[in-house]
């Protein structure tokens, strides 16, 4: 029997083979691109394709260029129009104070004749967006402008533009390919794990059960360390893109307290009270515990680092119990959260993250949510420029006025004394190591360490834990056949902890230090 092929069948052997063809030797234009018309196929064909072409990071735009009145912005290659340039023109067509502008920018050289580009357009006070797909020159009407400064910033900075570098179909792949992560489903957790799999190079192993440890308390200490991966629901996608970013395998951490009773209690940053927010808590363990095992949809992996007896013998108990009852009920620390994985100019943003990119996300949410907006990152900023009261677009131009700019602005480093509207803000590692710091665990050198600047990863490389195996409990990955250096207490897969208590402290640790997957090399003493 002779097998009958349909158009979908001729179209996929089509595509694969064009996807083996060196984009080099097609000379000419063709009249469509292989890519644009994967929605014709049947959805098990399509999606992987996209899937294995774009993932979430290609919903992140690129930065591209800034059009001004007396630059434009160079050429550069989009998604679909190989040849782009951009400028600006100032009017007065409302007759308004300042006038308005009109963005121009000529696109040519599309790759075929059904792909098109998507571009975010941004100042300090606005941002929006458009899409091209005909070869000729495209204009952006801003009527006009919202203030003097607006007008000001433009005229020597220009309107930052970025490029959807998937186009538009990869965008929309992106899309199908981030949303899941955020999703309470399995689809949501497999979406986590593909994703660290992929840009991370995280395994996922499978531990033997039971996938929880019966722990018994005696056997933990005041300064244990507690790091914790949430791998589906809210919190499991945005520890999916914190772990990305700072190259932590684990995105939440807690610490382990004895009272002058025995009584063994957790001090997490980051706990939900009953009203839905996010607070420092000093939990029984027992409490804590029975919430991780059985009420946590978010499939928490938890391991339990405990303390080197030298390292125990140095924590002042008396002294952390005060520090954490004087933090006991404070928000969580929103203020300082991004600002410890922000080290330098250029190397800590996954391609293609930049200051740029981090700037319009800013802008966006300022206008989607003020009060989360300031809460989240204004008064920060005003810290490092020494202002008060500005809000993120008077910001950016106050950079600009200095002679400085945003990038430079976020390197700034935190400085743990820094006081909020709302007291000390420390993120769940910052609450830790200003335990462990106020503990005497960084004397002699504590005054001249952040620990605000730390992440994650940065806190389980501290060579504070135990390096001896036969040190650790006899119930530590108990019917694991592989010994870890540390005790996993719940979870399914193998937790991974990369160059686990390998550094010593030194002064101004983690304070200008690199970190881009997949590898997050790190240069020496920075």
């Amino acid at each position: 029997m002779e097998p009958s092929f349909s158009l979908k069948t001729i179209l996929t052997i089509s595509l694969f083979l064009f996807f083996l063809t060196p984009q080099s030797s097609l000379a000419i234009k063709v009249p469509f691109y292989p890519q644009d018309l994967l929605p014709l196929l049947p959805r098990q064909v399509s999606w992987p394709i996209l899937n294995y072409l774009n993932g979430a990071v290609d919903l992140l735009p690129t930065f591209v260029g800034a059009a001004s009145a007396f630059n434009d912005t160079g050429e550069w290659k989009g998604a679909c129009f190989y040849e782009n340039r951009a400028w600006m023109e100032f009017h007065n067509k409302t007759g308004s104070e300042f006038g308005g502008g009109t963005l121009h920018l000529k696109v040519s050289k599309a790759h075929s004749w059904t792909c098109m580009d998507i571009y975010v357009f941004a100042t300090p006070y606005r941002v929006t967006w458009d899409y091209y797909f005909l070869s000729r020159e495209h204009t952006l009407e801003f009527k006009e402008w919202d203030s003097k400064a607006e007008y000001e910033y433009v005229k020597r900075q220009g309107v930052s533009i970025f490029l959807m570098q998937a186009g538009m179909l990869g965008t929309l792949s992106a899309l199908w390919d981030v949303f899941p992560l955020f999703t309470n489903t399995g689809w949501g957790e497999n979406s986590n794990i593909g994703f660290l799999k992929k840009h991370m190079g995280a395994t996922f192993e499978q531990r033997p059960q039971p996938w929880a440890t019966n722990i018994s308390v005696d056997d933990v200490h005041s300064g244990d360390f507690l790091a914790i991966s949430k791998i589906r629901g809210r919190w499991g996608g945005f520890e999916t893109l914190e772990k990305w970013v700072s190259g932590a395998y684990a995105g939440h951490t807690a610490v382990c307290l004895k009272d002058s009773e025995g009584k063994l209690w957790v001090g997490e940053s980051g706990h939900e009270n009953e009203q839905g927010e996010d607070i420092i808590a000093m939990l029984p363990w027992d409490e804590w515990w029975e919430f991780e095992l059985n009420k946590d949809d978010s499939n928490p992996h938890i391991a339990l680092l405990p303390l080197h007896p030298d390292v125990r013998a140095k924590f002042n108990e008396t002294a952390a119990w005060e520090y954490a009852l004087s933090m006991n009920g404070k928000p969580y620390g929103y203020h300082n959260m991004i600002f410890s994985w922000i080290d330098t100019l250029d190397g800590n943003y996954p391609p293609p993250l930049d200051s740029h990119v981090v700037a319009s996300v800013m802008t966006v949410w300022n206008h989607m949510q003020p009060e989360y907006a300031a809460n989240m990152w204004n008064e920060a900023l005003n810290k490092r420029l020494g202002t008060q009261g500005l809000d993120l677009p008077d910001v950016l131009v106050e950079v600009e006025k200095r002679g400085s700019s945003f990038g430079e602005l976020l390197t700034i480093p935190e400085q743990d004394d820094w006081l909020y509207a709302d007291g000390k803000s420390t993120s769940c590692i910052a609450f830790v190591l200003e335990m462990y710091k106020e503990a005497g665990l960084f004397d002699p050198i504590s005054g001249s360490v952040q620990v605000t600047e730390f992440t994650i990863k940065d806190a389980y490389t501290l060579r504070f834990f135990e390096n001896n195996s036969s040190r650790l409990p006899k119930w530590c990955n108990d019917g694991d056949d592989v010994k870890l250096p540390f005790c996993q207490i719940k979870g399914k897969y193998r937790m991974e902890l990369p160059e686990y208590n390998t550094m010593d402290p030194y002064p101004h640790m983690n304070e200008r230090c690199p970190s881009l997957p997949p590898k997050y090399y790190r240069t020496q003493n920075c």
